[in-house]
């Protein structure tokens, strides 16, 4: 009986031993999920990275992009990613209002000098801090990275805006952030928080006068073909969390995550430059647009109207303090 028991053993280790590994005939599914078109900064970065993995992992690792709220806009994503239902998502910074509210920090307005600034930021000692607080809330999110879009700007149905005056009683679209709300009403205008899908038909029916958006975002949803003014402000910052569902990536196999995480850097780096290259291209396009018969009047601010639009909105940056840390703000107006 001895001896059967010992034979019996050997074989089971025989076969652990030479067994191939549970893993290796294994896909993995990503499902990835976002708001806006192809043809923008974060489309092309997450039809780039797609390509990438599937290439480099050889249908071991299958990602598939959902643009154009497909599947879920911004807070369903996040809401979806956590519950497992998809794999990764990008949504705007904005929307972490209820999940990260610190995150409100990329929603100040200007508070960023340029693209540099943030990048300095995200890539920084505040960047890991909001990494730690991901992982401390219990989310069930890993914060990959962050990628850009580019700089806000204004566009209404009402007046030119131009000055501090020229917002007051104007209804504006904005993202679910609070700090966005604050903006709005320093300047006397309302802020009324609405799904990205669905601010084209609120332009369009009158449910609201105006927007904030990068070039690319108003370009490719035809914002600009729904508004009369124009401002090209650069008085916010739109930037996107990459983010994935943390069951998922302690799911994957070491090597696996290796090679994600190195396609993100190099995806991350490229779509910084891809976004300044479609900012101007398709801000370029708006004012072709307004150029040859468009219904739409464009125009430029000069310092004393930036002035005194920054003056109006100054109090939101200390406003939040109990949200953002006031020291991450404070670092950041030195940077240059």
């Amino acid at each position: 009986m001895k001896r059967c028991i010992f034979f019996a053993s050997a074989l089971v280790l025989c076969l652990a031993l030479f067994a191939p590994p549970v893993m290796a005939d294994k896909t993995f599914k990503i499902r990835f999920s976002h708001v806006v078109s192809e043809n923008t900064p974060k489309g092309w970065a997450a039809n780039e990275f797609a390509k990438r993995v599937n290439e480099a992992l050889d249908g071991k690792v299958e990602v598939k992009v959902f643009p154009n709220a497909q599947l879920y806009g911004d807070n369903q994503a996040i809401e979806a990613l956590s519950a497992g239902f998809i794999e990764m998502a990008a949504p705007s910074s904005a929307k972490f209002v209820g999940s990260v509210p610190a995150l409100q920090l990329f929603d100040m307005p200007f508070l960023f000098a340029n693209l540099g600034v943030v990048h300095d930021v995200v890539d920084g000692a505040i960047g890991d801090e909001i990494r730690t607080m991901f992982e401390e809330r219990g989310l069930g999110i890993k914060l990959m990275t962050f990628w850009d879009n580019a700089f806000k700007q204004f566009s209404c149905n009402v007046r030119p805006l131009l000055e501090p005056k020229d917002f007051e009683g104007v209804k504006f679209r904005i993202m679910s952030s609070d700090v966005l709300e604050a903006q709005m009403k320093a300047l006397g205008a309302v802020g009324l928080k609405l799904p990205f899908s669905e601010v084209y038909n609120a332009l369009e029916q009158g449910v609201v006068d105006g927007q904030e958006n990068t070039a690319s975002n108003i370009y490719t949803k035809r914002f600009h073909e729904v508004q009369k003014y124009l401002t090209f402000s650069n008085h916010g910052y739109i930037g996107y969390a990459v983010i994935i569902n943390q069951k998922f990536w302690n799911s994957l196999p070491a090597e696996y995550q290796e090679t994600i995480s190195t396609i993100l850097t190099e995806v991350t780096a490229e779509a910084r430059k891809k976004g300044v290259e479609l900012d101007k291209e398709q801000s370029a396009l708006i004012r072709e647009y307004a150029e040859k018969g468009g219904d739409l009047e464009i125009f430029e601010l000069n310092e004393e109207q930036t002035d005194k639009l920054q003056a109006a909105m100054k109090p939101v940056h200390t406003q939040f303090s109990d949200v953002v840390p006031p020291r991450w703000v404070e670092k950041i107006k030195t940077m240059k």
